[in-house]
């Protein structure tokens, strides 16, 4: 993909109501039309009206349930049948899940797994057959941007649980990016810190302070439609965590332990 250019085609954002994935949507929704897959699709008037309003050619809603990976390649297909060519597909479902509830019950870790990674993988593969079946054009074959976290970089005791799906999902990008080398797919992985919006409202109600360098979705969305229209592989948001995160590999067990949120 050359700097400055995004896939031709519609863009697909699978987690249609994530605060993220609507807000980098509506930065490259005009002129394009916008698919919205999400569960209880039939309710998603108010992100079909901001999408309208920013210049988008048509946006449809359509039925996904990202926990249910045996249904992935069937609406995958549905997709490419429906509408076509997919220029950006933007993978931003997920659940920060409870912690201590996680603890405690082994079924809700494994449920917060499920979702920030196993249904991750299963997605972004099927993209990756997706995008290869069609034709390539001046601006590649299509472009996905998967979230990642700094929660993955170096996990912490007080949530272990949601960053080692991050840390998974982190490494197989990784690994994903480099199969797809000369494929005319481009994939972008971003790196936010804590995000100030919806999936950390109920975090921040119980106490918890945003940590140092957060970022509200605007600004997440802001950078991340930026790397990718420069063709970036890889995006820290903001620029300062990736020294910084460079510097905590090397902070001692024991030190890193009574590290906070």
């Amino acid at each position: 993909m050359t700097a400055d250019r995004i896939p031709d085609g519609a863009v697909l954002l699978l987690g249609g109501r994530s605060e993220v994935g609507l807000e980098v949507a509506r930065r490259i929704a005009p002129g394009r039309d916008v698919i919205l897959a999400a569960r209880r699709s039939e309710h998603l008037d108010e992100q079909i009206a901001t999408l309208r309003g920013v210049g988008a050619t048509g946006v449809f809603p359509i039925e996904f349930d990202a926990d249910r990976t045996e249904l992935h390649a069937a609406l995958l297909g549905e997709i490419a049948d429906r509408f076509g060519r997919i220029g950006v597909a933007i993978v931003a479902f997920g659940i920060l899940g409870d912690q201590a509830r996680a603890e405690a019950d082994p079924s809700h870790a494994v449920r917060i797994a499920q979702t920030d990674y196993v249904a991750q993988v299963s997605i972004l593969l099927g993209l990756a057959n997706l995008l290869r079946a069609q034709e390539p054009r001046a601006g590649g074959r299509g472009a996905i941007i998967a979230f990642s976290s700094v929660a993955g970089v170096r996990v912490r005791k007080a949530n272990f649980v949601y960053g080692s799906t991050k840390a998974g999902l982190d490494g197989f990008v990784q690994g994903f990016t480099d199969s797809l080398h000369g494929s005319g797919i481009h994939v972008l992985l971003a790196r936010p810190g804590f995000i100030v919006g919806a999936m950390t409202r109920e975090l921040m109600a119980s106490g918890v302070k945003p940590a140092p360098f957060s970022r509200t979705a605007p600004q997440v969305a802001e950078a991340t439609v930026h790397a990718l229209r420069r063709g970036r592989r890889v995006v820290w948001i903001p620029p300062v965590l990736r020294p910084l995160y460079a510097g905590l590999r090397f902070v001692p067990q024991a030190i890193w332990r009574r590290m906070p949120r």
